[in-house]
């Protein structure tokens, strides 16, 4: 047998599942009861889509509670009939008689240092006008630091009341993409814990393959090589795709390592969980001098008809071998057993 002259391309091999871009699977922040699903799998949905509604009455009533206490709060500090409103009317009232004695008292004042009137009449006006002066200042320094209490009181519950909306909220998962559902998990009734997923959502029309390598083989691979798909759903076809990502996080369950290819053009109906193989090229050769493996001894030797001969390989495959060296077309080749 003669070496022959042809294309040979070595891969990695590697298991291949069709996954959903972007997918992911939702989970609740909160325990409770399912009381809905809110979309059916199939449905499109938008970033910020109600998808499951889960019941608690405690977290309802906390937060109907907690806006009560910020209305509360929000009218004591700006309603029609507050306390502010109030006091800021003895303020005018003490205002109005502060000015009637400090005029009063000036006259009087002036009068005294022209000798005219009594020492007790001058002294009894500086007195109210004094008590007038004290008393505007106490209900002045009253109405700041109220109106501090009454606003702090105010944000307070309104931070109160949104602390208890959130956690409300938490009640109703929302989805974080615009994708599609792909499948539901709970029932309504059903018990929901946070660390349970309650459904898988995903982008509607973008797929990439998920393909797990062997340890061994990781290390050869590189974003933008090559994928040569074949699904199990199309046994007559190889898909072509390209190398994304590589993850560097070793399972250490089934010893392999987690890559992301993407079709280049991919297959007009696809679905999750599709599965199959894939070839990953690490090098291609054209116009290789190559013969077959089986034919390969230990120590890369060859059988010729002039005896044992050393090569030097290059490019392998499953069944085929490049020699670089050592041989050429011409060559007539033994199996082993001769």
């Amino acid at each position: 047998m003669r070496p022959t002259i042809n294309t040979i391309t070595e891969s990695v091999y590697a298991s291949a599942t069709v996954q959903p871009d972007s997918m992911y699977k939702v989970h609740a922040a909160v325990s409770g009861i399912l009381e809905k699903n809110l979309v059916r799998e199939g449905d499109l949905v938008q970033t910020g889509t109600p998808l499951l509604k889960i019941t608690d009455r405690s977290p309802e009533l906390s937060r109907e509670n907690a806006r009560l206490q910020m209305e509360l709060a929000a009218s004591n500090y700006q309603g029609s009939t507050t306390p502010l409103r109030d006091l800021a009317s003895r303020i005018e009232t003490a205002r109005l008689a502060y000015i009637d004695d400090s005029v009063n008292f000036r006259r009087q004042e002036k009068l005294w240092s022209q000798q005219i009137g009594s020492r007790a009449t001058f002294e009894n006006r500086k007195l109210a006008y004094e008590r007038s002066r004290n008393q505007l200042d106490q209900l002045q320094t009253e109405y700041a630091r109220l109106e501090r209490e009454l606003r702090t009181k105010m944000e307070q519950a309104r931070n109160s009341y949104r602390s208890y909306q959130a956690n409300a909220d938490e009640f109703t998962v929302r989805s974080f993409i615009d994708g599609k559902v792909y499948a539901l998990f709970k029932e309504p009734g059903e018990l929901v814990v946070p660390n349970e997923p309650l459904a898988t959502l995903g982008k509607p029309d973008s797929f990439v393959v998920e393909l797990l390598v062997d340890e061994v083989d990781i290390v050869r691979l590189r974003t933008g090589q090559e994928v040569l798909v074949s699904l199990d759903a199309y046994p007559d076809e190889v898909f072509r795709a390209g190398l994304t990502r590589i993850y560097p996080q070793k399972d250490s369950r089934n010893q392999t390592f987690l890559a992301e290819a993407r079709f280049k053009a991919p297959p007009n109906q696809l679905y999750p969980g599709l599965s199959g193989e894939a070839n990953i090229v690490i090098d291609r050769r054209e116009n290789a001098l190559t013969i077959p493996r089986n034919l390969l001894l230990a120590g890369d030797s060859v059988l010729t008809e002039d005896g044992m001969k050393k090569v030097v390989t290059g490019l392998q495959t499953l069944d085929r071998v490049e020699i670089r060296s050592g041989l050429d077309a011409g060559t007539n080749i033994l199996k082993p057993e001769q």
